[in-house]
């Protein structure tokens, strides 16, 4: 056991407390239990880092077992992705084991609980079954089959066994009790018809046995001590107990299941129904597309196995559901690389910068460090010659005060190398810059020890020298979603906040030191961020994704969207007070822009219903978002919210609010209805024209 001072989790306290009970600890076991129905996702991650974290503590075995139990969703091809992600992220498991190598023990078990009247065959519809369940405030009711014979249940088990009925026809049901509150022991499936071709079993098995019953008992037979799952299973956890209390042998250990909170990561999806969705319908290009959070894609994207354990241990273990921020895994990938990936220089939207003092057909090799954070990475060479690549965006002709990089008649620094000056530049027909001139000073290489060198300038810029540049192939990525919780909105499809821009393809030109990469090797383009090198690299093609930035740009976005509303509800009061209509237009204007431009969704409807009060600014501000921003409809803010809104609104004394609310209301024929007398009250208590001509229109 570990001996470092840290403070236990909740799920190492239990075990504390089973030890000093007197369990053994040579009986601890322990076991990640994942379905083969699709590649593992970053919450699994939390659950591989909890079971083998525990195993490592206390030199447990930890088995891998597949719960294998649906030939309809399961495949070969999970069954190795899984184990590959596993090894990448460190961990070895005792045992490989299947829930299908236990079907023969499971359907002996089935049959002793149906000799013991544990068990019936059910030849009903589902519809029915779920009709005689009940609700969770009204008890379940017998079915027509509860009370068959045994020797009828079992001549049934055995038909179905050998392929005599169709699907659907029958199911195996345990015999628990239909009015019990916890609707699960309502008499659950234990094994339903499949005529499916099993990926290990062939299509020796006609019927399979449902998850919650071949779960515990799989536990069971792998004397599992501690069955750790998440806290979607605390109400089956009665029924894990129900089932093991059939078969239960006091000479052996008996599983407890124990359950944690799972890992909810927001801008993302974590069903593996919708990410096989996302890959069926071609959204993205597979399961290790390096947009998706499966192991698979951040491993490709260029996450690092170190980063994903240390974030997994940062956020803990908890008993209580709650969102982790995406910035902080960010957050623990940037630490991990930062210490590790070698410094290299690339410019992925190029302008050509000529030095024209320097001479023609000079090269030189410049030292450049491969990274100030480890002593042991060393130093480099890299070209330099009269013609450059530098960013474009690095370049302005006439420069903003704080504008810290070329413009024209200032000094800039290039990386490792000279101090530059901008002299003129050339433009096409359509007036975009081509090339720009300057001219450097001989004397201010950098590191030469010169006074010139240790002149300050204003900026650095990274560059590569234009003969000596290899041409990549760079794939911008961004988060899938641009709202947090994509698939937490009702009415909404996920589908519908998906980041139009979460890859872009540019042509980028890297430093020389990069023709000999290989795939999934790691680097720090300067000033750009981390990026990695895809699989799909060649000897004639290098491909690089774009891991992560230096800093996180969607916190920085977050916050400006967040200030640019609360801005603009400050110019609301301007736009009231103006008497004079040009005027006011004019002040509405960058109102209605700034609203267009707001992207997230969860921002925009949160901003709507805060300024749902008794206050004319606020419910101007709430119709004017409802009205133009194309992100939200009426049918997306809950109905009470709407309706006080609504309500609240024709009731204002600003004229401008009753225009608004009549406009949003003419387009939303689904309420519309609901406010025909509050809408006749005001025709003849109104008194502005434009008002009037709104009512009669509606």
């Amino acid at each position: 056991m570990s001996t470092e001072e840290k403070s236990l989790h909740f799920i190492e306290q239990i075990i504390e407390d089973s030890l000093a009970s007197g369990f053994p600890q040579d009986k601890l076991r322990f076991r990640f239990p994942p379905e083969p129905n699709g590649y593992l996702h970053i919450g699994h991650a939390k659950s591989i880092c909890l079971n083998f974290g525990l195993g490592l503590r206390y030199n447990a075995p930890v088995n891998l077992r597949f719960d294998d139990t649906n030939p309809a969703k399961e495949e070969q091809e999970y069954v190795d992705a899984i184990k590959e992600d596993l090894l990448w992220l460190g961990f070895n498991w005792a045992e490989e084991r299947y829930a299908s190598d236990y079907f023969q023990q499971l359907y002996d078990w089935a049959l002793l609980m149906i000799k013991n009247g544990k068990a019936y065959v059910d030849s009903q519809s589902s519809e029915d079954m779920a009709a005689q369940k009940g609700t969770p405030t009204q008890p379940g009711v017998d079915g027509p089959y509860r009370n068959r014979s045994i020797e009828e249940n079992l001549t049934l088990f055995e038909a179905m066994k050998n392929g005599d009925f169709p699907e659907g026809s029958h199911v195996l049901r345990a015999k628990i009790d239909m009015t019990s509150k916890n609707m699960l022991l309502r008499d659950p499936l234990m094994y339903r018809v499949l005529h499916r071709h099993h990926h290990r079993t062939g299509n020796d098995w006609k019927i399979y046995p449902m998850y919650d019953f071949a779960h515990g008992e799989s536990d069971y037979i792998e004397q599992i001590s501690h069955s750790i799952c998440t806290l979607e299973f605390v109400m089956h956890r009665e029924l894990y107990n129900w089932f093991l209390d059939q078969i239960y042998d006091a000479t052996k250990v008996r599983p407890n299941q124990y359950e944690f909170a799972r890992l909810n990561l927001n801008y993302t999806v974590m069903s593996k129904r919708k990410l096989l969705q996302l890959v069926q319908e071609n959204i993205v290009n597979g399961w290790d597309d390096p947009r998706m959070p499966t192991i698979s894609g951040l491993r490709r994207r260029g996450y690092t196995a170190k980063s994903i354990r240390n974030f997994c241990e940062t956020i803990g273990v908890a008993k209580r559901e709650n969102v982790i921020d995406v910035s902080l895994l960010e957050f623990c990938l940037r630490e991990d690389l930062n210490k590790t990936a070698p410094r290299v220089m690339a410019v992925l939207d190029p302008v050509k910068l000529v030095i024209t003092n320097y001479p023609e057909g000079k090269e030189e090799w410049l030292e450049a460090e491969n990274n100030q954070e480890d002593d042991a990475a060393g130093f480099r060479k890299v070209p330099f010659s009269r013609e450059l690549y530098i960013e474009r965006e690095d370049f302005l002709e006439v420069a903003p005060a704080k504008f810290f990089r070329l413009s024209i008649g200032n000094e800039v620094r290039l990386k490792n190398g000279y101090i530059i000056k901008g002299e003129s530049v050339t433009k096409d027909a359509n007036g975009v810059i081509t090339e720009i001139q300057v001219t450097y000073d001989e004397d201010s290489r950098s590191g030469s020890g010169s006074e010139a060198s240790q002149r300050k300038v204003a900026g650095t810029l990274h560059w590569v020298s234009i003969s000596h540049a290899i041409e990549a192939e760079v794939r911008l990525y961004d988060r899938l979603f641009i709202d947090e919780a994509p698939d937490s909105h009702k009415e909404k499809n996920f589908l519908d906040f998906m980041n139009t821009t979460s890859l872009e393809v540019v042509k980028g030109f890297v430093e020389p030191s990069l023709a000999d990469v290989n795939a999934n090797d790691k680097f720090q383009f300067q000033r750009l961020g981390y990026f990695n090198v895809d699989k799909d690299t060649t000897t004639s093609k290098l491909v690089f994704n774009k891991t992560v930035g230096l800093k996180d740009a969607w916190e920085e976005k977050g916050k400006k969207e967040e200030n640019l509303l609360m801005n603009t509800l400050k110019e609301i009061n301007k736009y009231v007070k103006e008497k004079d209509e040009t005027a006011a237009l004019i002040i509405l204007k960058p109102i209605v822009d700034n609203i267009k431009s707001i992207d997230n969704y969860s921002l925009i409807i949160n901003t709507i219903v805060k300024n749902i009060k008794n206050d004319n600014n606020a419910l101007l501000f709430a119709n004017l978002i409802l009205k133009y921003s194309d992100k939200v409809a009426a049918k997306d803010i809950e109905l009470e919210s709407l309706t006080k809104l609504y309500s609240m609104s024709l009731k204002s004394q600003l004229v401008s609010v009753r225009i608004l609310v009549l406009e949003n209301l003419k387009e939303d024929n689904e309420n519309l209805n609901n406010f025909q007398s509050q809408l006749s009250e005001l025709k003849t208590s109104e008194k502005n024209e434009k008002v009037l001509e709104l009512l009669k229109a509606i």
